[in-house]
């Protein structure tokens, strides 16, 4: 069974063994994917940018998903460390991938692995997933990612994906169905990220993680999304997202014991270790 634990005592010293962990890496340890591209689309993805940098797509070809058909015959044993898994972490599970996103997970999960399964959730895919890994509800989280409220923003920033009504009613049925789960509300879309927290909360076992947008400008640039538009709203962004903004939301929630901090909010209010905590 998967558990939480967080360590948010500034004065506790921090050795070699238990560095920060950032990124993907405060979630899980290791990585699963099976598909090249994303319909999602999302202007400031990371993925998108490797990709591109490494001539894997274009900005133009990125929305376009190849199955790895290589990953779907792979076979894995139980991990015999412990370490959890995260999947997917360079494209989403999408109704056109979700034949492929559902074998790889019951490869997955079959052996008794545990880990995370982290989507902009379309209702069709939680509906199928829901109904297809019962039998493995102890061994994994759902975690939907959400970081606006606001439809019109989601859209902008997010084109391919679920607008916000279809994001929580996803995260309802999930919880309904008695999944353990949770929500990621990085990036923080806009400065409203409250109203985000306060709908999740009821429907949330686990946690809820916040987090501000990392190298913003410089992924838009790599993306293809360098348009005057965009770069203002991005500009726009973090303005709003000021040091004073994240002490103020992390008054609000500090003493929420699911909200949880990811690094760029650390940074921001001095927070020195959490241990992996799903």
């Amino acid at each position: 069974m998967i558990t939480n634990t967080c360590a948010t005592d500034t004065s506790i010293s921090i050795s070699a063994k238990d560095k920060p962990k950032f990124g993907t890496k405060e979630w899980s340890d290791y990585s699963i994917n099976c598909v090249t591209g994303c319909s999602h689309d999302c202007k400031y993805c990371y993925a998108k940018t490797m990709a591109i940098r490494f001539e894997r797509k274009t900005p133009h070809n990125w929305k376009d998903e190849e199955i790895r058909t290589d990953q779907l015959s792979k076979r894995f044993l139980k991990r015999k460390d412990g370490k959890r898994f995260m999947f997917p972490t360079t494209h989403d599970i999408t109704p056109t991938n979700l034949s492929a996103c559902v074998q790889i997970l019951t490869n997955l999960l079959s052996p008794g692995n545990e880990g995370v399964i982290v989507t902009k959730p379309h209702f069709e895919c939680i509906q199928a997933l829901c109904e297809v890994l019962p039998m493995f509800k102890s061994n994994f989280i759902f975690r939907f990612t959400i970081g606006s409220s606001n439809s019109e923003t989601l859209i902008f920033w997010e084109p391919g994906a679920p607008d916000f009504k279809e994001r929580l009613a996803s995260l309802k049925y999930a919880h309904w169905k008695g999944y353990q789960t949770s929500v990621s509300c990085e990036p923080m879309l806009d400065d409203n990220i409250q109203d985000v927290v306060e709908q999740v909360l009821p429907y949330v076992m686990e946690t809820v993680w916040i987090g501000k947008p990392n190298m913003l400008k410089s992924r838009l640039s790599m993306n293809g999304h360098d348009d005057e538009e965009t770069m203002a709203r991005a500009d726009s962004l973090m303005q709003s997202l000021s040091d004073q903004f994240i002490w103020d939301l992390y008054g609000r929630y500090k003493d929420e014991p699911k909200v949880r901090w990811k690094d760029s909010i650390k940074r921001v209010i001095g927070i020195n270790a959490c241990s992996v905590d799903l």
